[in-house]
């Protein structure tokens, strides 16, 4: 195993992103895949903004620049393009396993060896423990993202995914074929790329599904059968974030 990719979450601009990465890696070296060689990617649109961080031996930090959109949606929408193209010109030499996470978070407990797979998702924590019918897909038949009634198991998270190189190619490769077959047709699926990645997940179904302990959402309380929070979003009011 070779390579742990992290992706910046665009729902700011980018740059803004940015101020995440310290945390991010800091707590990614403390509970991230402990003894094992990771390599660390994060896209960005600025590159010399990001912050130097200590890694231990055996682990390394690449940025890889990305196009700047001035829409939030833009961004991402391309989000799947963009790793797509990352594995195919580079990632598929380096990696074994690849885990595609959202910065503006933070790894609070071992994450470890146990949530590798050859296809991995996690369940998204707002929707646990809520019946399928409450579950967010695109219900447009219009949209690639379509989703009818009665399918489905769970509904993954778009912060968490992951797996062996060339399956999450071909996932990130087969979402952003159908982006591009919706934005032909004029149409946005409802959560844009979470709304494909579950899409592609009922139709090719994942070998691991990870619980929420691996997705958590800070601004919850934490239910008593959640024992354990591995990795979590952080409150973008922090009083780090804001100093």
């Amino acid at each position: 195993m070779e390579l742990q990719y992290k992706g910046e979450r665009p729902f700011q601009p980018v740059t803004r992103y940015t101020g995440f990465v310290p945390r991010f890696l800091e707590s990614a070296e403390q509970f991230f895949m402990r003894g094992y060689r990771v390599r660390y990617y994060v896209f960005t649109d600025d590159p010399a903004a990001i912050p130097r961080v200590p890694l231990g031996p055996g682990r390394l930090l690449s940025t890889v620049p990305i196009q700047r959109h001035a829409r939030w949606e833009e961004i991402s929408t391309r989000r799947m393009e963009a790793i797509s193209r990352h594995i195919a010109e580079r990632a598929h030499r380096e990696a074994d396993y690849l885990f595609c996470l959202d910065v503006d978070m933070v790894f609070r407990n071992p994450w470890g060896p146990e949530t590798l797979g050859d296809l991995v998702a996690a369940i998204h924590p707002g929707y646990y423990a809520v019946p399928r019918q409450q579950f967010p897909y695109e219900r447009r038949h219009i949209s690639t993202a379509f989703v009818a009634d009665g399918e489905g198991d769970f509904y993954y998270g778009g912060a968490v995914f992951g797996g062996r190189v060339a399956r999450v190619y071909e996932l990130t490769r087969g979402c952003h074929m159908a982006i591009l077959a919706d934005k032909a047709n004029g149409i946005m699926a409802a959560w844009q790329e979470e709304s494909h990645l579950n899409r592609r997940f009922i139709s090719h179904k994942p070998s691991k599904v990870l619980s929420p302990e691996y997705l958590w959402d800070d601004r919850k309380p934490q239910p008593p059968s959640l024992k354990l929070i591995r990795f979590s979003t952080l409150d973008k009011a922090t009083s780090w974030l804001r100093s």
